[in-house]
């Protein structure tokens, strides 16, 4: 009498790969605060320095990847305007609302750094500190833009550089026509091998995550974080404020859509976001909730890569607004109601400045300077800024989608049954899974 053979237990890594994703950053991000907390306390230097040397590695591999994801996902997005009907209104109305979702967040930033003073009281010395070797500034900000060298641009990972670069051989595909096929190809086949080799990196987040975590833990503690109490408290609550109210708010006043569904779709970008502090890296995750809420590719292929490197509503409207307050009541500046209209100004306009990597003291500095504030204010938030970053790079992700998915339900594009069924996999899921793949192929 024959038995069925009897099926292997699955490995230990098998067990991992199965596990969804967000489950296994959470588990890193618990055991980065528990291994953070045991290097602090037990003072373990070489469990500190681990823990620095992954986080560092995982930030190293997604910057490595901008350069080519950045340019060639620019080419390819404005390339195939062409086939997207009405591409200059629907690109005219996603910076129209990249605006007004700006203007918005940064209100809040200036309402709650004016509600709690999050400068005052703080005990903190300004001695000794010094100002950073380049400050932004408005003239930098324009003439920055257009590259002097094109292969420095690359090197130096000159992002907005790198978007006008893409632009402009974009634009130049499309008034060449056919022609010019063969490169829009080429940047297509880059920019999926791009996209691949970075899901590979992303799925090494939950790792990321735990060293980046367990680093902040094991060097700062909460110690930093007394001086900087209101601040912290601000920043988050004040990204919290606009992640949760008033994309929701917006989403079902000015799209007609269900938030909850948006919250569910979109919620493994803001995830990856939060952990990563990128939005260019988290860009391939962001396109694919994007399309999967149900936005056309077409239109997503554009939206998202520019709203990447230009929509930052945590780290270029909410934290300059709490900065520049915080900076100014340290330093006993008084601000008056022209210098708040300055920051709402900065903010809206100069978001660009960010460009999606991981921090935002480019355009700290420029609202820093354009305000004339002491700009060794810097020096005071750097230290904080990886554990402020998190929440302001999840905010931003967050936005670009909310805006892209505004536009496209406003002009009739959006696929609602997607929508309002976000059940579809990521590109992570498939790759673990090939037979899901194959049968996709």
């Amino acid at each position: 009498m024959s038995t069925a053979p009897s099926t292997p237990a699955p490995s230990l890594f098998g067990k991992v790969r199965k596990t969804p994703f967000w489950v296994q950053i959470v588990g890193g991000l618990v055991l980065g605060l528990l291994l953070g907390y045991i290097a602090r306390v037990q003072d373990v230097s070489w469990l500190t320095s681990t823990l620095d040397t992954i986080g560092k590695t995982f930030v190293q591999l997604l910057k490595l990847a901008v350069p080519p994801l950045v340019f060639t996902a620019i080419v390819v997005s404005v390339a195939n305007l062409r086939n997207v009907t009405n591409a200059a209104r629907l690109a005219a109305r996603t910076l129209l609302w990249f605006l007004i979702t700006s203007l918005i967040a940064v209100s809040i930033g200036l309402g709650l750094g004016l509600l709690t003073g999050p400068g005052k009281g703080a005990d903190l010395s300004t001695t000794g500190l010094k100002a950073p070797d380049h400050a932004g500034s408005w003239v930098d900000f324009l003439t920055g833009i257009i590259p002097s060298n094109i292969a420095t641009s690359f090197v130096e990972v000159n992002v907005l550089q790198i978007v006008f670069l893409g632009a402009v051989t974009g634009a130049a595909i499309l008034k060449i026509g056919e022609k010019a096929e063969p490169v829009r190809k080429l940047s297509e086949s880059v920019l999926e091998l791009t996209q691949t080799a970075l899901w590979w990196v992303i799925r090494l987040a939950p790792i990321g995550t735990l060293g980046l975590i367990g680093k902040s833990v094991a060097k700062y503690g909460w110690d930093l974080l007394k001086p900087f109490a209101t601040l912290t408290v601000d920043v988050y609550a004040g990204c919290a404020l606009v992640l949760f109210v008033v994309y929701s708010l917006l989403l079902r006043f000015a799209g007609g859509l269900n938030p909850v569904n948006f919250f569910k779709g979109a919620w493994p970008a803001i995830q990856l976001a939060f952990v990563s502090r990128s939005s260019v890296g988290t860009l391939p995750v962001t396109r694919r909730v994007t399309e999967r809420l149900g936005v056309p590719s077409e239109y997503a292929s554009f939206a998202v890569p520019f709203g990447a490197t230009t929509k930052m509503d945590g780290c270029a409207a909410i934290y300059p607004a709490l900065a520049s307050i915080f900076v100014a009541q340290v330093y006993g500046i008084h601000l008056g109601i022209g210098d708040y209209l300055l920051i709402a100004f900065v903010s809206v306009i100069g978001s660009a400045a960010t460009a999606g990597l991981t921090g935002a003291i480019v355009m700290l500095t420029l609202t820093l300077s354009t305000l004339g504030l002491p700009l060794e204010g810097v020096g005071l938030l750097l230290a904080i800024d990886p554990i402020l970053d998190m929440v302001r790079t999840a905010t931003n992700v967050a936005g670009q989608v909310v805006t892209t998915l505004i536009v496209a339900a406003r002009e009739g594009i959006l696929d609602r049954e997607a929508y309002n069924n976000p059940t579809g996999e990521l590109y992570e899921d498939r790759a673990a899974r090939p037979e899901v793949a194959m049968a996709a192929a």
